[in-house]
């Protein structure tokens, strides 16, 4: 009785942490599509002027088992993803597969550069390098205004979109990795004074 007594008290902490990410397995990943490159990688432009990763190394992925319940769970935590399938050293890879070089001092309001989830794990993103990109600029603006925080209102407001107005994931899942332009406008729209206007396709306040 006491040993089990022991196993049960040593076992609680873990049981704990498991019962908090609601069964989520942070190894889980489904690509969107193939990953057919991990180097001579190139960031693109979108339509509206935003920068888009190759779709080569980068097509995006995610992870099954954090369902549309899960997100919706207010216990759900992105730590029970992040860095559960990629250490934050195997994520600086991603810098080389592109070519670019990590910027000096890159935190705070100096920040120009950020390794970016794709499809990002409050989407229900897979912490896997094909979900990975180094998402940097533009240069000369307040951090506020750089395009990884830019993303950040976009997957936000698709985040809500999910938990309090019944959007299915897999359409912002696929929306966010095909263009995560394509939503500027409508997080804007929420946050005006954080983002700068651009000229370009308007996108939707709510996904299809």
């Amino acid at each position: 009785m006491r040993i089990l007594v022991v196993l049960l008290l040593l076992a609680g902490p873990a049981l704990a942490a498991e019962d908090r990410c609601l069964g989520v397995d942070p190894k889980a990943s489904t690509p969107l599509s193939e990953a057919t490159k991990t180097t001579d990688c190139h960031v693109r432009m979108s339509a509206t002027g935003y920068p888009l990763p190759d779709p080569d190394c980068t097509p995006g992925a995610v992870n099954p088992t954090v369902t549309a319940n899960v997100l919706r769970n207010p216990a759900f935590r992105t730590h029970c993803v992040r860095d559960g399938a990629t250490t934050p050293a195997q994520k600086q890879s991603v810098y080389a597969a592109y070519g670019i070089t990590k910027p000096k001092n890159n935190s705070g309001n100096n920040q120009t550069c950020e390794i970016d989830h794709l499809v990002s794990i409050e989407l229900g993103g897979a912490d896997t390098l094909d979900n990975q990109w180094p998402q940097c600029g533009p240069p000369g603006v307040a951090l506020k205004k750089r395009w990884f925080k830019i993303k950040d209102l976009v997957e936000n407001t698709l985040a809500k979109g999910i938990k309090t107005e019944g959007d299915e994931p897999a359409q912002a899942q696929h929306g966010i990795a095909e263009d995560w332009s394509q939503y500027v406008l409508a997080a804007t729209a929420v946050a005006p004074n954080s983002v700068p206007q651009r000229s370009g396709r308007r996108s939707k306040p709510r996904l299809p």
